[in-house]
This record gives structure tokens, C-alpha cells and sequence, in this order.
């Protein structure tokens, strides 16, 4: 009977109904900053909750901050900005530094812009038309000929979220070398799906919260139609690409995605430096 009721409720009412619950949580979770977080149909960088919005952003503030030692006073430049799922906490840690976002996707570098950046004039964003299958398929500039529009040297902490685990070997190679060139004296967090012994025994036991396959290439995906949706490296061509580029992995810490019942994030966070 109840369900019969709810499916009687006009579409507009129900879209009215979610609309003040989730204003309500916003207002809840958020307070002051309620107005920077996107409607959950907009959250295109993570999962669509109002509460999960508020879980990850708290939880990658303390990884910057504890793991990544980022200080109130660092120049940050986030690859991957996304629709400020990370952004919004730091703007209350991040008082006396400058961020820089940057982002494929037009509609979250449109909503940062128009919500964050009016409010915090030192996080700023931009668009860079980058082609990706899955999030820009449109795009007009090649990953491998990407230059980011920054100078040599004008950030001291660097960070990717979620971005080179749709990435494409090649790209990842050419992307690790523009962050070298745009860090100074300071550290790249970066997150991926790593291949190891572990993660693959994970993998085939079926523990694993991906079911990747590898490919001719060398890299393992989860689709072989689109293999951006979800990318995995081995470890050690992880690690050449970091030697390649210069930088000195200090940290690894393993994520829970293959099926590992502690780890510090979902997925594997390389943290490196370049001295």
C-alpha cells in the first residue's frame, strides 16, 4: 500500500522533497559553507551524497595536513579540482596560501568559480580542454602535449586525486613530468591503483572492489571498451615514472580497493618530493 502511495507523488513533488533534505544536510554539515556544495546530481567526481561529499573532504584535509605536512602558507595546485568535493575544507586551512585548481570538466570549474572564488579570492580555477573518453571526450588538446599554465617552480605542494586512475600510460608519464616542472622544493600527493603481488592475489581470490584485466599495453582496466573508467599500473612502472621525472617517492600507502581490511584511503596514495 505505502508503495503504491509513493508512486502516486508527482516527480515534482518527490524533487521538492529531496531538494529540502538535502538542504538541510547541507546546512547541517556544512554550515557557513553550504552554498559551495553542488546538488548531489552535479557530484560527477565521487559519489552522489551530501554526507560522503562532507566525509571525503574532511578525510583528504587531514591526509594534506598530517601525512602530506601542508601548511596554512603553501601554494597548492590541485590536477583534478573536480566540484570542490576537496576544495571546500582547505579554504578554512588554506588562509595565508594560494590554490590553484584545474579541471577537464566545464561544469565543476563553472561551479568553483562562481561559488568558491568570489568568497576566497585566493582559490582560483580554470578549465584545460584536455581530451579524456570518459570525462572529455570532446577535448581539444592531446594528454601528451599538455603544458599546465603554470610556471617552473610555482607551487610547493601538488596534488592528484582520482585523475591518473583514468589515465592512459603515456599520459601519466607526460603529466608526471609538467609536475616536476611546475613544483619547487615541496611534495606531489597522488593517488592510483597499484599492481603488486598483494593487490593481485586480492584481485583473484575476488576480494577486490574492481575487477580489472590486463591489457596488450601493459596497464589493467576494468573495461576494455572505455579503459579509462578505471585504471591500474604495476608498482614498479609506477615507481621508473617517478625516477624518470626526478621525483623521490617518500611515502606509499596502500588503498583498500583491492580488498586490504586497513589502509589509510580507498585507494594508493604515493606521496613524493623533489628536493
Amino acid at each position: 500500500m505505502f508503495d503504491l502511495a509513493r508512486k502516486l507523488v508527482p516527480r515534482t513533488v518527490k524533487r521538492a522533497i529531496r531538494q529540502r533534505q538535502e538542504a538541510r544536510a547541507r546546512a547541517r554539515l556544512f554550515g557557513s559553507l553550504s552554498a559551495l556544495v553542488p546538488p548531489t546530481a552535479a557530484m560527477f567526481d565521487g559519489p552522489a551524497s551530501i554526507e560522503e561529499f562532507k566525509a571525503n573532504g574532511d578525510e583528504f584535509l587531514s591526509i594534506y595536513r598530517d601525512i602530506c605536512g601542508l601548511r596554512p602558507d603553501e601554494r597548492m595546485l590541485d590536477v583534478g579540482s573536480g566540484i570542490g568535493r576537496k576544495t571546500i575544507p582547505l579554504t578554512g586551512y588554506l588562509t595565508e596560501g594560494e590554490y590553484e585548481g584545474i579541471d577537464v570538466n566545464a561544469l565543476g570549474v563553472e561551479w568553483c568559480q562562481r561559488q568558491i572564488t568570489p568568497l576566497f579570492p585566493n582559490f582560483r580555477f580554470q578549465r584545460i580542454d584536455v581530451s579524456n573518453r570518459l570525462y572529455n571526450p570532446t577535448g581539444t588538446q592531446s594528454p601528451t602535449t599538455l603544458r599546465f599554465p603554470f610556471p617552473d617552480r610555482s607551487f610547493t605542494f601538488i596534488t592528484l586525486g582520482s585523475v591518473f586512475t583514468h589515465m592512459l600510460p603515456e599520459h601519466v608519464a607526460h603529466y608526471l613530468g609538467e609536475i616536476a616542472r611546475v613544483l619547487g622544493s615541496g611534495r606531489c600527493l597522488i593517488s592510483y591503483f597499484l599492481l603488486n603481488d598483494e593487490s593481485r592475489e586480492f584481485i583473484q581470490s575476488g576480494k577486490s572492489t574492481l575487477k580489472f584485466r590486463m591489457t596488450p599495453d601493459g596497464y589493467a582496466t576494468t573495461s576494455l571498451e572505455r579503459p579509462e573508467e578505471a585504471i591500474a599500473f604495476e608498482e614498479s612502472f609506477v615507481r621508473g615514472l617517478y625516477s624518470q621525472a626526478g621525483l623521490r617517492i617518500a611515502r606509499l600507502e596502500y588503498g583498500s580497493w583491492c580488498g586490504r581490511r586497513e589502509a589509510l584511503s580507498y585507494q594508493d596514495l604515493v606521496l613524493a618530493v623533489r628536493e
